[in-house]
């Protein structure tokens, strides 16, 4: 009697690409957070692109112009001065929220008296809706009755004023941002081990050298990280300016973003709208590389 063999089934190899395996389990647990990205975050870039070479309003389709909204952007005097105020911005905000936030977490650190209050307070306002920053400051900076003016018994035009309206929006925008740097020096300072500065102590450091050649040169990634993450706020400023001054007067405080959403909402020019943001997004792209450049240089 003659035994068949029984058929072998070849052998399973899994996929391969280039000579390397995939394993696609991990690309199956990356598909609920690659999906709504693609579909919300990539999508959108890549047809707001699109529009912004094209004229398109809400009356008809679109229509490729190619560069013709850039050259109407670059000869627009209104954007121009858009532009400026949102740079002011940024030079006021960054470095105030910046230098502040390493005091406060300095003070926190130290565990002064007050610390656990001023810890609290500090950050609060970092998780204030805009609407309430808003409203706050409004009434704070009121020319008339506003509770600054009155305390400092001067009369100073915050927010109706070409000369002031950017300064009491940034000032505004410092309270609220502030919080965020303050929890990141603290979490930083936090993070330095205790024995350096003990040694630096004992080999007869004050207080001053060890900041200066202890502690700053440690903190400078977290400094890289706050000025980056503050710049690119500050370059995106809308809802301060949208609630407080509404870019009046006389478009002293108008930033590009309120430009963008006048152009893009209420007049319907989505082409237009779409070229300042593109432009917007070079301008922080080189703002952040600079900055971030330059702060590594210094490291070295």
């Amino acid at each position: 009697m003659v035994r068949v063999a029984p058929a072998r089934h070849a052998p399973r190899h899994p996929l391969r690409w280039q000579g390397e395996r995939i394993d696609w389990a991990g690309y199956v647990f990356v598909l609920p957070i690659l999906v709504p990205f693609v579909l919300f975050t990539l999508v959108p870039i890549g047809f707001g692109l699109f529009v912004a070479f094209t004229e398109w309003s809400i009356a008809r389709p679109p229509q490729w112009t190619g560069l013709a909204n850039i050259q109407a952007a670059l000869n627009d005097p209104q954007l121009r001065q858009a532009f400026g105020n949102t740079l002011r911005y940024c030079l006021i905000i960054v470095p105030s929220v910046t230098l502040l936030g390493l005091l406060f977490a300095l003070f926190v650190n130290q565990r002064w008296p007050g610390y656990v209050f001023a810890r609290a307070a500090l950050f609060s306002p970092y998780v204030v809706s805009a609407t309430v920053v808003g409203i706050v400051w409004v009434w704070i900076l009121d020319t008339q009755n506003g509770i600054l003016n009155q305390y400092l018994g001067i009369r100073i035009p915050w927010l109706s004023s070409t000369s002031w309206s950017l300064v009491g929006i940034s000032i505004a925008s410092v309270w609220w941002d502030v919080g965020l740097a303050f929890i990141l020096f603290l979490a930083a300072l936090q993070d330095i081990d205790p024995e350096v500065l003990s040694a630096a102590k004992i080999d007869g450091a004050g207080r001053l050298q060890s900041l200066r050649y202890i502690t700053l040169p440690l903190l400078r990634p977290t400094l890289s990280l706050i000025i980056t993450l503050q710049s690119i706020s500050s370059l995106r400023i809308y809802s301060q300016v949208h609630l407080m001054t509404d870019g009046r007067p006389a478009g002293s405080s108008m930033s590009v973003m309120n430009y963008i959403v006048d152009f893009g909402i209420q007049r319907f020019r989505f082409g237009y709208a779409s070229a300042i943001a593109l432009m917007l997004f070079a301008l922080i792209l080189v703002v952040t590389l600079v900055q971030r450049r330059l702060i590594r240089e210094r490291a070295t």
